[in-house]
């Protein structure tokens, strides 16, 4: 879709969110940039938004919304770049105008759909944004599952991608983190492979042994690979659920604490100085999927830094909004959608309705008590 791109606008009578308040007022955008913000409207030029809130576009650390796309249907592969650009344009829709796209490096499953698509789907990426295909922006964040026998290898030719932003360290086995509750794993693989008892159980006996031959050691090269003299790049662990995890991660050291599964670890978490991401999901559908902690009660207690949509590019900001019946002003959970995950990537150029910041930015209305995104603008340019 084309869009007429005009140097300098004003926008008035719109709800602006900005990181400490919110209020009816004007906003000038100049090259690409928001020039000028002023309270009221009276007497003013300009769009009229007639009330409509005018926030910050969004900035999703994670979401593998992609893998939706790359398999639509268990077995049913899609052309790399066909799903690069429908997925592209699902984020833009749910006003997400800077995204880490999660894309996992190795599986502990056999033959993975995600290791065969893993170069692929990276190189689609690059290639669709030289094109100019892509409306939001896009970077990277790797996935990486530490019982992966090749992770080292998968890993290392992309440790210095230039659009690298963020590195997760995750462990799947079942028995570990997400997975402790060995019969709750049986339930899911039983219902998405079908397997019988004597496959989980041979299965659950090889993906342990990977485990226990590669974690440790993987880590500690990804570590030094991530954090060495020529780069920093920002580390998260993933499904904490004991202090233990989070100490270790700290050890290793992680900014990030991605999807905490209890009160316990979060609250260790922030303990250690540490971001919490929450799943938008979670928090829309009040609570957990897998039975792990509600986004709902972490926020409760002050423990939700970060929304992820994860798997919902939709979610994240009907998740945001629905945050301030947890004690959240409207800027504060706005912050947690957009200004605290850039700033936790190193991105301090946008994620905030400020003078002199890109005028990424989005108008929303209220429909029946949810968030409809109606407009969406990157650096003063409308994509949507």
């Amino acid at each position: 879709m084309n869009f007429t791109q005009v140097t300098e606008f004003t926008i008035r009578n719109a709800r602006i969110v900005t990181a400490d308040q919110a209020f009816t007022g004007s906003v000038n955008v100049g090259h690409g940039e928001f020039s000028e913000l002023t309270s009221g409207c009276h007497g003013l030029a300009g769009d009229d938004w007639h009330g409509d809130y005018l926030l910050p576009g969004l900035v999703e650390l994670h979401t593998d919304n992609v893998e939706k796309h790359l398999l639509p249907r268990p077995k049913v592969g899609w052309p790399v770049q066909s799903a690069i650009l429908a997925h592209d344009a699902q984020v833009v829709a749910a006003g997400i105008t800077t995204v880490l796209d999660a894309i996992a490096v190795g599986d502990l499953e056999p033959d993975s759909f995600r290791t065969q698509t893993l170069q692929a789907c990276v190189k689609g990426f690059d290639d669709a944004r030289e094109a100019g295909l892509l409306r939001a922006e896009h970077y990277l964040h790797l996935r990486l599952e530490l019982g992966e026998q090749d992770l080292l290898s998968l890993f290392a030719p992309l440790a210095r991608h230039p659009r690298l932003k963020l590195v997760s360290l995750m462990d799947h086995t079942p028995g570990q983190r997400q997975w402790t509750d060995l019969d709750a794993y049986r339930i899911q693989v039983a219902g998405r492979h079908g397997w019988c008892d004597e496959k989980v159980d041979a299965m659950l006996k090889i993906f342990s042994d990977r485990q226990q031959r590669f974690a440790s050691q993987n880590r500690e090269k990804i570590r030094h690979l991530c954090h060495d003299n020529t780069q920093v790049i920002p580390l998260a662990t993933h499904d904490d659920t004991t202090p233990e995890h989070v100490f270790e991660g700290v050890r290793d050291g992680v900014s990030i604490s991605e999807f905490p599964t209890t009160l316990v670890a979060a609250q260790c978490a922030r303990e250690k100085g540490l971001a919490i991401v929450m799943g938008a999901p979670n928090c829309v559908r009040g609570g957990s999927h897998s039975g792990n902690v509600a986004a709902a009660e972490l926020a409760r207690h002050g423990l939700l830094d970060i929304l992820s949509s994860d798997y919902v590019p939709a979610s994240l900001l009907h998740g945001a909004f629905l945050l301030q019946e947890h004690g959240y002003s409207l800027p504060q959970a706005i912050a947690t959608v957009s200004r605290t995950p850039a700033q936790k990537i190193g991105m301090s150029d946008r994620g905030e309705i400020a003078v002199g910041l890109r005028a990424d930015f989005l108008r929303v209305r209220m429909f029946q008590g949810v968030p409809a995104v109606i407009g969406v603008w990157k650096q003063g340019r409308q994509i949507a």
